[in-house]
């Protein structure tokens, strides 16, 4: 590791059954600060209750979870607010509230915190003008694409200005257009400075951007590959076959409906 590189969350020799044929099993795994880290492994692999338990909404039976100066086995539940300044989650369906407008959905995000609603007014302009919403700020959510819903989704996440992002499944749910402008605003946060752990079933989706992939299996940490890619983010994504996905998609559409 380099000098200018610091451990912001770790998980060491974490374990915890879950049912009777599951387990998570002495899980090891380190996110510097300012990496960009790809969780992979098939579903029901303990991906995104390995990222519960980084963001301590779950604990595990044996092992620690660090984030920052946060211990899980030291975390008393008055201090979770102060944890989640320093962590933000994205989900794969979003979780959205439907009746609040774009704005109110991540103003609130910004009051359990602390943040009064002056500031809330004053970053606002920058967060949604970050993820290419601003004019949507008074839209509610149903009235958006599952792309928009997602950068709504980010935009909430990087409120706060996490330490490290926590993604889980942020692509899921969407088509290959909106994944790659999805993976895109990720990339960009993360030359920000934000550390970014995202977890994905699809590793073909994954493993051209030459980003560090932890593979997960059946609740073990089977393989830690940190890659080299020499380029910058948007060669990443348009080298990519997240890339070549989305242009089959629009091909497609073309084709068959004569409207782009």
């Amino acid at each position: 590791m380099t000098p200018d590189k610091r451990i912001i969350a770790a998980v060491y020799h974490l374990s915890k059954d879950l049912g009777k044929h599951f387990k998570l099993q002495d899980i090891n795994l380190q996110i510097a600060n300012g990496e960009f880290v790809f969780l992979v492994g098939p579903s029901g692999a303990g991906k995104s209750t390995l990222l519960r338990m980084m963001y301590m909404d779950d604990y595990p039976a044996s092992g620690q979870v660090v984030v920052g100066k946060f211990v899980s086995t030291r975390m008393r539940r008055k201090t979770i607010p102060n944890l989640r300044r320093k962590i933000g989650i994205i989900f794969q369906d979003f979780r959205l509230l439907e009746d609040r407008t774009v704005f109110e959905n991540i103003a609130l995000a910004m009051k359990v915190t602390g943040t009064g609603m002056g500031e809330i007014k004053r970053q606002m302009t920058e967060i949604l003008t970050r993820v290419g919403l601003y004019h949507k700020r008074y839209d509610y959510p149903p009235a958006l694409s599952g792309g928009e819903q997602q950068r709504v989704a980010i935009a909430r996440a990087i409120a706060n200005r996490p330490a490290v992002l926590l993604a889980d499944e942020p692509t899921g749910n969407l088509d290959p257009a909106a994944t790659k402008n999805i993976l895109e605003l990720l990339f960009k946060i993360n030359a920000g400075g934000t550390a970014v752990l995202m977890a994905t079933h699809d590793i073909d989706l994954v493993k051209s951007f030459g980003q560090r992939i932890i593979y997960l299996e059946e609740g073990r940490i089977v393989r830690d590959k940190e890659m080299i890619y020499v380029g910058d983010i948007r060669d990443r994504i348009d080298q990519s076959k997240v890339s070549r996905r989305a242009e089959m998609l629009s091909d497609h559409e073309i084709t068959d409906g004569g409207k782009e």
